[in-house]
């Protein structure tokens, strides 16, 4: 089960923007009103012009432009009811609100205009992350498996986090990975690498052949020679760390290569066991001049266990007073069922402590050994 848009992008309502305009137009009567009643040398006419300013932070230019024309209105009347439309003083003021409003109207056409243009960027991201990001079924042979894909900006759904599950003839092989780079470089070694599990993870019998293989894909990618020299600097800096786990399904085991990437975390009996190999391998993409050193280390994963990977997004989220997210000790704090739920309860807590915001983006997968689900 994917809960990748539990952090859906906040978009006004028309309802809501329709009943904002009230604040505006009731700012107009109240300093009509009071304008009227002031004394001749008090003057609070300047004021309208607030009206159509806070109307253009969230209304349409039609609107704007509406409570622009109430406002014009509103000071002609006082003028018309204090001495005259063509006195000195209040004609300078219509002539100003009338700039003003013309102004904060064009404001709210650009701000609109960016608005569509984001939703059509955020529309793309998503359809982007549907591709690369497919979300695995909730069952699979003995495991049910639920993934969620936090990012760090609103506009940009997707960035170098990435995740993937694969069935194979004897279990199921599960990836997750976090490439160091940013912008479309790092989406697109993401989609580099997704693409090679995808089509290896059902040929390479064993564990270690399938990471070399990843390997040797993030490698040329990552080092590639028609790439202009200017940015070849910034690709020396990128490496993708990532966990790569094969779980077999007649077996109460998963297998583990540990590329760099923080280590997954065993959930049994109110417990977490850090799943620390001892024999850790480089990042994908940092092995073109050392010899590669895959090991394949396993660890008990019986019925009724839950394991969880996730990115360093999940463990760097800091609170206000700097702390980092204690995700292991939040773990054991939970009493649900099922893996679904174990990311949802993660996922209010972590923006609990983050106050909404990350500094990175973050993903996880849970997996859960469950014999009911087997096929």
């Amino acid at each position: 089960m994917d809960l990748r848009r539990l952090r859906g992008a906040h978009r006004w309502p028309g309802q809501a923007n329709r009943a904002l305009v009230a604040v505006p137009l009731m700012l107009i009567l109240v300093v009509t009103l009071v304008d009227i009643l002031a004394p001749p040398e008090v003057h609070l006419g300047p004021f309208l012009v607030a009206a159509p300013a806070i109307t253009a932070s969230f209304g349409s230019p039609r609107m704007t432009a509406f409570v622009g024309a109430v406002a014009v209105l509103a000071q002609a009347v006082v003028a018309v009811t204090r001495t005259s439309l063509t006195d000195l003083n209040h004609s300078f003021q219509i002539t100003a609100l009338i700039l003003i409003s013309a102004f904060v109207t064009f404001f709210a056409y650009r701000r609109e205009r960016h608005e569509r243009e984001l939703t059509q960027l955020r529309s793309v991201a998503e359809t982007t992350q549907e591709v690369l990001l497919r979300p695995p079924p909730e069952r699979i042979g003995p495991l049910r498996i639920a993934s969620v894909y936090l990012a760090a900006e609103a506009e940009a759904q997707i960035g170098g986090d990435l995740y993937a599950v694969a069935r194979t003839a004897h279990g199921t092989r599960i990836i997750i990975g976090d490439v160091r780079g940013k912008g479309l470089e790092a989406i697109g070694d993401a989609a580099l690498v997704l693409g090679a599990f995808r089509a290896a993870a059902h040929r390479q019998a064993e564990l270690p052949a399938l990471v070399e293989y990843l390997d040797g894909v993030a490698s040329s990618e990552l080092t590639d020679p028609g790439t202009p020299q200017d940015e070849q600097a910034d690709q020396g800096e990128s490496f993708i760390t990532a966990a790569v786990l094969d779980v077999p399904d007649i077996e109460s085991a998963l297998r583990l290569i540990n590329c760099g990437h923080p280590p997954p975390l065993l959930l049994r009996d109110g417990r977490v066991t850090p799943l620390e190999v001892s024999q850790p391998a480089l990042p994908l993409g940092l092995t073109e001049f050392v010899r590669p050193d895959f090991a394949v280390e396993s660890f008990p994963f019986e019925d009724g266990d839950v394991v969880l990977l996730y990115t360093d997004g999940i463990i760097e989220a800091r609170d206000h007073a700097g702390a980092f997210y204690p995700l292991a000790e939040r773990m054991t704090t939970w009493s649900g069922d099922g893996p679904r739920a174990l990311l949802r309860y993660l996922c209010a807590d972590l923006m609990t402590h983050s106050g909404g915001t990350l500094g990175d983006d973050a993903a996880m997968v849970a997996l859960e050994r469950h014999p009911a689900a087997e096929t």
